[in-house]
Protein backbone atom coordinates (compact mmCIF):
# COMPACT_ATOMS: atom_id res chain seq x y z
CA UNK A 1 0.00 0.00 0.00
CA UNK A 2 1.31 3.29 -0.59
CA UNK A 3 2.07 6.02 2.16
CA UNK A 4 -0.19 8.50 0.57
CA UNK A 5 -3.29 5.99 0.47
CA UNK A 6 -2.40 4.48 4.24
CA UNK A 7 -2.60 8.61 5.42
CA UNK A 8 -5.60 9.30 3.59
CA UNK A 9 -7.08 6.10 4.92
CA UNK A 10 -5.81 6.84 8.58
CA UNK A 11 -7.57 10.75 8.40
CA UNK A 12 -10.73 8.97 7.31
CA UNK A 13 -10.97 6.72 10.30
CA UNK A 14 -10.42 9.50 12.53
CA UNK A 15 -13.63 9.87 14.65
CA UNK A 16 -13.24 13.46 14.73
CA UNK A 17 -13.18 13.75 10.85
CA UNK A 18 -15.95 10.87 10.56
CA UNK A 19 -18.19 13.35 12.53
CA UNK A 20 -17.15 16.19 10.57
CA UNK A 21 -18.05 14.59 7.60
CA UNK A 22 -21.49 13.23 8.95
CA UNK A 23 -22.19 16.81 9.93
CA UNK A 24 -21.21 18.48 6.72
CA UNK A 25 -23.57 16.06 5.00
CA UNK A 26 -26.83 16.72 7.41
CA UNK A 27 -26.09 20.46 6.92
CA UNK A 28 -25.65 20.42 3.31
CA UNK A 29 -29.45 18.84 3.55
CA UNK A 30 -30.98 21.40 6.22
CA UNK A 31 -29.33 24.04 4.01
CA UNK A 32 -31.30 22.82 1.04
CA UNK A 33 -34.36 22.32 3.02
CA UNK A 34 -34.12 26.01 4.26
CA UNK A 35 -33.25 27.97 1.30
CA UNK A 36 -37.20 26.40 -0.22
CA UNK A 37 -39.33 27.04 3.15
CA UNK A 38 -37.47 30.48 2.68
CA UNK A 39 -38.39 30.49 -1.10
CA UNK A 40 -41.70 29.79 -0.60
CA UNK A 41 -42.19 32.02 1.86
CA UNK A 42 -40.64 35.12 0.38
CA UNK A 43 -42.81 34.21 -2.85
CA UNK A 44 -46.50 33.53 -1.32
CA UNK A 45 -45.73 37.08 1.31
CA UNK A 46 -48.37 39.45 0.05
CA UNK A 47 -47.06 42.17 -2.32
CA UNK A 48 -45.70 42.63 -5.87
CA UNK A 49 -41.51 42.76 -5.58
CA UNK A 50 -41.48 44.83 -9.17
CA UNK A 51 -44.00 46.96 -8.46
CA UNK A 52 -42.57 47.99 -4.74
CA UNK A 53 -39.20 48.46 -6.23
CA UNK A 54 -40.47 50.59 -8.70
CA UNK A 55 -42.40 52.41 -6.73
CA UNK A 56 -46.62 53.40 -7.66
CA UNK A 57 -45.83 55.73 -10.36
CA UNK A 58 -44.23 53.15 -12.57
CA UNK A 59 -45.46 52.53 -15.92
CA UNK A 60 -47.12 48.65 -16.24
CA UNK A 61 -44.71 48.10 -18.96
CA UNK A 62 -41.84 48.60 -16.10
CA UNK A 63 -43.39 46.79 -13.60
CA UNK A 64 -44.04 44.31 -16.50
CA UNK A 65 -40.43 44.02 -17.74
CA UNK A 66 -38.85 43.91 -14.19
CA UNK A 67 -41.08 40.96 -13.50
CA UNK A 68 -40.15 39.06 -16.63
CA UNK A 69 -36.24 39.48 -15.66
CA UNK A 70 -36.87 38.20 -12.04
CA UNK A 71 -38.65 35.34 -12.90
CA UNK A 72 -41.58 36.04 -11.09
CA UNK A 73 -44.50 34.98 -13.89
CA UNK A 74 -42.86 31.61 -14.29
CA UNK A 75 -43.90 28.61 -12.00
CA UNK A 76 -42.12 28.61 -8.55
CA UNK A 77 -40.70 25.35 -9.34
CA UNK A 78 -38.89 27.39 -12.22
CA UNK A 79 -37.97 29.93 -10.12
CA UNK A 80 -36.63 28.03 -7.35
CA UNK A 81 -34.27 26.48 -10.38
CA UNK A 82 -32.89 29.83 -11.34
CA UNK A 83 -32.39 30.95 -8.15
CA UNK A 84 -30.18 27.07 -7.79
CA UNK A 85 -28.47 27.88 -10.96
CA UNK A 86 -27.43 31.52 -9.35
CA UNK A 87 -26.39 30.50 -6.61
CA UNK A 88 -23.63 27.55 -8.08
CA UNK A 89 -22.10 30.64 -9.58
CA UNK A 90 -21.94 32.66 -6.79
CA UNK A 91 -24.55 35.12 -8.03
CA UNK A 92 -27.08 36.02 -5.26
CA UNK A 93 -28.68 38.45 -7.30
CA UNK A 94 -29.10 42.35 -7.35
CA UNK A 95 -31.04 44.03 -4.29
CA UNK A 96 -34.42 46.41 -5.06
CA UNK A 97 -33.72 47.92 -1.85
CA UNK A 98 -29.78 48.76 -2.23
CA UNK A 99 -29.59 48.61 -5.82
CA UNK A 100 -26.60 46.85 -5.75
CA UNK A 101 -25.57 42.78 -5.69
CA UNK A 102 -26.61 41.28 -3.00
CA UNK A 103 -22.74 39.23 -2.48
CA UNK A 104 -21.65 42.88 -2.23
CA UNK A 105 -23.99 44.42 0.40
CA UNK A 106 -23.08 40.62 2.26
CA UNK A 107 -19.46 41.41 1.98
CA UNK A 108 -20.68 45.16 3.71
CA UNK A 109 -22.77 44.70 6.57
CA UNK A 110 -21.62 41.18 7.67
CA UNK A 111 -18.56 41.93 9.25
CA UNK A 112 -20.11 44.53 11.81
CA UNK A 113 -22.99 41.74 12.93
CA UNK A 114 -19.94 38.74 13.27
CA UNK A 115 -17.85 41.64 15.43
CA UNK A 116 -21.11 42.51 17.36
CA UNK A 117 -21.63 38.59 17.87
CA UNK A 118 -18.29 37.61 18.63
CA UNK A 119 -18.50 40.13 21.19
CA UNK A 120 -21.57 39.06 22.49
CA UNK A 121 -20.20 35.37 22.75
CA UNK A 122 -16.74 36.11 24.51
CA UNK A 123 -18.80 38.30 27.46
CA UNK A 124 -21.55 35.62 27.55
CA UNK A 125 -19.36 32.67 28.00
CA UNK A 126 -16.60 35.37 30.11
CA UNK A 127 -19.18 36.02 32.59
CA UNK A 128 -21.79 33.42 32.40
CA UNK A 129 -19.43 30.20 33.51
CA UNK A 130 -17.76 32.12 36.14
CA UNK A 131 -21.13 33.20 37.54
CA UNK A 132 -22.38 29.40 36.89
CA UNK A 133 -19.51 28.12 39.01
CA UNK A 134 -19.71 30.72 41.72
CA UNK A 135 -23.59 30.17 41.84
CA UNK A 136 -22.63 26.30 42.41
CA UNK A 137 -19.82 26.50 44.39
CA UNK A 138 -21.98 28.19 47.08
CA UNK A 139 -25.17 26.89 46.21
CA UNK A 140 -27.92 27.67 48.80
CA UNK A 141 -26.02 30.67 49.80
CA UNK A 142 -26.19 34.56 49.16
CA UNK A 143 -24.06 34.38 45.83
CA UNK A 144 -26.08 31.45 44.44
CA UNK A 145 -29.35 33.29 45.46
CA UNK A 146 -27.56 36.52 44.24
CA UNK A 147 -26.58 34.57 40.18
CA UNK A 148 -29.94 33.11 40.28
CA UNK A 149 -31.94 36.00 40.52
CA UNK A 150 -29.43 38.08 38.06
CA UNK A 151 -29.43 35.19 35.90
CA UNK A 152 -33.70 35.47 36.30
CA UNK A 153 -33.69 39.30 35.44
CA UNK A 154 -31.43 39.01 32.39
CA UNK A 155 -33.22 35.90 30.82
CA UNK A 156 -37.04 37.66 30.90
CA UNK A 157 -36.03 40.81 29.01
CA UNK A 158 -35.53 40.73 25.55
CA UNK A 159 -32.27 42.34 23.94
CA UNK A 160 -33.40 45.27 22.97
CA UNK A 161 -35.21 46.17 26.29
CA UNK A 162 -31.38 46.15 27.86
CA UNK A 163 -30.09 48.06 24.85
CA UNK A 164 -32.67 50.89 25.73
CA UNK A 165 -31.83 50.79 29.40
CA UNK A 166 -28.33 50.61 29.18
CA UNK A 167 -28.37 53.50 26.78
CA UNK A 168 -29.98 55.64 29.21
CA UNK A 169 -27.76 54.65 32.01
CA UNK A 170 -24.57 54.63 30.30
CA UNK A 171 -25.06 56.88 27.31
CA UNK A 172 -27.62 59.59 28.62
CA UNK A 173 -27.48 59.66 32.38
CA UNK A 174 -23.41 58.96 32.86
CA UNK A 175 -22.25 59.97 29.48
CA UNK A 176 -19.45 56.91 29.35
CA UNK A 177 -20.25 55.61 25.45
CA UNK A 178 -21.59 56.79 22.23
CA UNK A 179 -25.35 55.46 21.10
CA UNK A 180 -24.61 55.11 17.40
CA UNK A 181 -22.98 53.45 14.70
CA UNK A 182 -19.33 51.97 14.92
CA UNK A 183 -16.85 54.14 14.98
CA UNK A 184 -16.88 58.17 15.11
CA UNK A 185 -17.04 60.10 11.53
CA UNK A 186 -13.41 61.75 12.06
CA UNK A 187 -11.69 58.60 11.63
CA UNK A 188 -10.84 57.33 8.22
CA UNK A 189 -10.12 53.73 8.54
CA UNK A 190 -8.52 51.31 5.72
CA UNK A 191 -11.11 48.15 5.60
CA UNK A 192 -9.10 45.57 5.70
CA UNK A 193 -10.94 42.67 7.76
CA UNK A 194 -14.45 44.78 7.97
CA UNK A 195 -14.09 44.15 12.01
CA UNK A 196 -13.62 47.79 13.03
CA UNK A 197 -11.59 47.39 15.84
CA UNK A 198 -9.16 45.05 14.62
CA UNK A 199 -8.91 47.37 11.14
CA UNK A 200 -7.58 49.98 13.66
CA UNK A 201 -5.49 48.10 15.43
CA UNK A 202 -4.02 47.29 11.48
CA UNK A 203 -3.34 51.00 11.07
CA UNK A 204 -1.61 51.47 14.27
CA UNK A 205 -4.28 53.77 15.24
CA UNK A 206 -4.49 53.61 19.01
CA UNK A 207 -7.17 56.59 19.83
CA UNK A 208 -9.17 55.04 17.01
CA UNK A 209 -9.19 51.41 18.32
CA UNK A 210 -10.30 53.21 21.33
CA UNK A 211 -13.24 54.82 19.91
CA UNK A 212 -14.06 51.40 17.91
CA UNK A 213 -14.37 49.87 21.20
CA UNK A 214 -16.19 51.97 23.04
CA UNK A 215 -18.77 52.09 20.38
CA UNK A 216 -19.44 47.99 20.84
CA UNK A 217 -19.58 47.74 24.19
CA UNK A 218 -22.98 48.74 25.21
CA UNK A 219 -24.53 47.15 22.02
CA UNK A 220 -22.14 43.60 22.61
CA UNK A 221 -23.51 44.09 26.16
CA UNK A 222 -26.88 44.41 25.64
CA UNK A 223 -26.66 41.27 23.12
CA UNK A 224 -24.93 39.26 25.32
CA UNK A 225 -27.15 39.30 28.92
CA UNK A 226 -29.43 37.08 27.90
CA UNK A 227 -27.27 34.34 26.81
CA UNK A 228 -25.20 35.01 30.35
CA UNK A 229 -28.30 34.87 32.54
CA UNK A 230 -28.85 31.24 30.39
CA UNK A 231 -24.85 30.23 30.38
CA UNK A 232 -24.84 30.52 34.09
CA UNK A 233 -28.14 28.96 35.02
CA UNK A 234 -27.33 25.77 32.72
CA UNK A 235 -23.83 25.51 34.42
CA UNK A 236 -25.16 25.97 37.66
CA UNK A 237 -27.80 22.88 37.40
CA UNK A 238 -25.03 20.79 36.02
CA UNK A 239 -22.36 21.31 38.16
CA UNK A 240 -24.80 21.05 41.26
CA UNK A 241 -26.10 17.32 39.73
CA UNK A 242 -22.43 16.65 39.40
CA UNK A 243 -21.32 17.61 42.96
CA UNK A 244 -23.51 14.41 43.82
CA UNK A 245 -21.93 12.23 42.46
CA UNK A 246 -19.71 9.52 43.92
CA UNK A 247 -16.48 10.48 42.73
CA UNK A 248 -16.84 14.00 44.04
CA UNK A 249 -17.67 12.43 47.33
CA UNK A 250 -14.52 10.73 47.77
CA UNK A 251 -12.47 13.72 46.23
CA UNK A 252 -13.75 15.51 48.80
CA UNK A 253 -13.04 12.98 51.20
CA UNK A 254 -9.18 12.41 50.26
CA UNK A 255 -9.44 16.39 51.44
CA UNK A 256 -8.99 17.55 47.94
CA UNK A 257 -9.43 21.50 48.14
CA UNK A 258 -12.96 22.74 47.18
CA UNK A 259 -11.40 25.21 44.29
CA UNK A 260 -9.63 22.62 42.88
CA UNK A 261 -12.71 20.15 43.08
CA UNK A 262 -15.50 22.58 41.25
CA UNK A 263 -12.36 23.56 38.44
CA UNK A 264 -11.32 20.04 37.46
CA UNK A 265 -13.85 17.61 38.91
CA UNK A 266 -17.00 19.07 38.46
CA UNK A 267 -16.79 22.08 35.64
CA UNK A 268 -15.16 19.99 33.13
CA UNK A 269 -18.35 17.22 33.16
CA UNK A 270 -20.72 19.59 33.53
CA UNK A 271 -19.59 21.76 30.61
CA UNK A 272 -20.34 19.10 28.04
CA UNK A 273 -24.10 19.55 28.21
CA UNK A 274 -24.15 23.28 28.65
CA UNK A 275 -21.82 23.63 25.52
CA UNK A 276 -25.12 22.58 23.20
CA UNK A 277 -26.99 25.19 24.47
CA UNK A 278 -24.27 28.05 24.74
CA UNK A 279 -23.58 27.07 20.86
CA UNK A 280 -27.11 27.48 20.00
CA UNK A 281 -27.04 31.19 22.18
CA UNK A 282 -24.41 32.17 20.06
CA UNK A 283 -25.97 31.41 16.60
CA UNK A 284 -29.22 32.36 17.66
CA UNK A 285 -27.42 36.11 18.26
CA UNK A 286 -27.27 36.54 14.61
CA UNK A 287 -31.12 36.33 14.46
CA UNK A 288 -31.63 38.46 17.48
CA UNK A 289 -28.88 41.21 16.93
CA UNK A 290 -31.39 42.61 14.71
CA UNK A 291 -33.51 44.85 17.27
CA UNK A 292 -30.11 45.74 19.12
CA UNK A 293 -28.79 46.58 15.88
CA UNK A 294 -31.69 48.89 15.34
CA UNK A 295 -31.49 50.68 19.10
CA UNK A 296 -28.04 51.92 18.62
CA UNK A 297 -28.27 52.01 14.81
CA UNK A 298 -25.53 49.33 13.86
CA UNK A 299 -24.95 48.54 10.23
CA UNK A 300 -25.12 44.83 10.20
CA UNK A 301 -26.60 42.73 7.74
CA UNK A 302 -29.60 42.15 10.92
CA UNK A 303 -30.54 45.59 10.53
CA UNK A 304 -30.22 45.31 6.35
CA UNK A 305 -32.25 42.24 6.42
CA UNK A 306 -34.76 43.75 8.03
CA UNK A 307 -35.36 46.20 6.03
CA UNK A 308 -35.07 44.40 2.75
CA UNK A 309 -38.14 42.04 4.49
CA UNK A 310 -40.04 45.12 4.92
CA UNK A 311 -39.41 46.18 0.99
CA UNK A 312 -39.65 42.96 0.12
CA UNK A 313 -36.15 42.45 -1.73
CA UNK A 314 -36.88 38.62 -2.50
CA UNK A 315 -33.30 38.28 -3.73
CA UNK A 316 -31.49 40.08 -0.79
CA UNK A 317 -34.14 38.07 1.98
CA UNK A 318 -32.48 35.35 0.32
CA UNK A 319 -28.99 35.92 0.40
CA UNK A 320 -28.98 37.42 4.00
CA UNK A 321 -31.20 34.17 5.25
CA UNK A 322 -28.76 31.82 3.73
CA UNK A 323 -26.07 33.67 5.23
CA UNK A 324 -27.46 33.61 8.61
CA UNK A 325 -28.02 29.94 8.33
CA UNK A 326 -24.66 29.22 7.13
CA UNK A 327 -23.29 30.74 10.10
CA UNK A 328 -25.49 28.78 12.35
CA UNK A 329 -24.68 25.12 11.00
CA UNK A 330 -21.27 25.99 11.46
CA UNK A 331 -21.13 26.85 14.79
CA UNK A 332 -23.56 24.13 15.49
CA UNK A 333 -20.56 22.12 13.72
CA UNK A 334 -18.14 23.26 15.62
CA UNK A 335 -20.03 22.60 19.09
CA UNK A 336 -20.53 19.08 18.19
CA UNK A 337 -16.74 18.34 17.45
CA UNK A 338 -15.79 20.46 21.16
CA UNK A 339 -18.31 17.98 22.70
CA UNK A 340 -17.05 15.17 20.95
CA UNK A 341 -12.71 16.16 21.66
CA UNK A 342 -13.83 16.46 25.14
CA UNK A 343 -16.02 13.82 25.61
CA UNK A 344 -14.51 10.59 24.32
CA UNK A 345 -17.66 8.08 24.42
CA UNK A 346 -19.36 10.67 21.88
CA UNK A 347 -16.63 10.53 19.14
CA UNK A 348 -16.00 6.40 19.56
CA UNK A 349 -19.29 5.81 19.22
CA UNK A 350 -19.94 7.91 16.36
CA UNK A 351 -16.68 5.59 14.68
CA UNK A 352 -18.78 2.11 15.65
CA UNK A 353 -21.81 3.61 14.12
CA UNK A 354 -20.42 4.37 11.17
Amino acid sequence: MRPGSFLGQHILNSPLIRLLLQRLGISFIVLIGVSMLIFVIARVIPGDPARIALGPNAAPEQVASLRAAMHLDDPIVVQYGFFVLDVTRGDLGKSLYTNRPVTVDIVQFLPATLELVFAAGIIMVGLGLPLGILAARYHGRWPDNAVRIFALLTVSAPSFVWAVILMLLFAFYLPLFPIAGRISDIYEIDRVTGFMTIDTLIAGNLVAFQDAFSHLVLPAVALSLSGIGQAARLTRANMVETYEKPFIEMAQAYGFFPSRIARIYVFKPSLIPSLTIIGLDFAAMLGNAFLVEAVFAWPGLSRYGVAVILRKDLNAIMGTVLVIAITFLIVNILVDLLIAFLNPRIRYSTRVDA
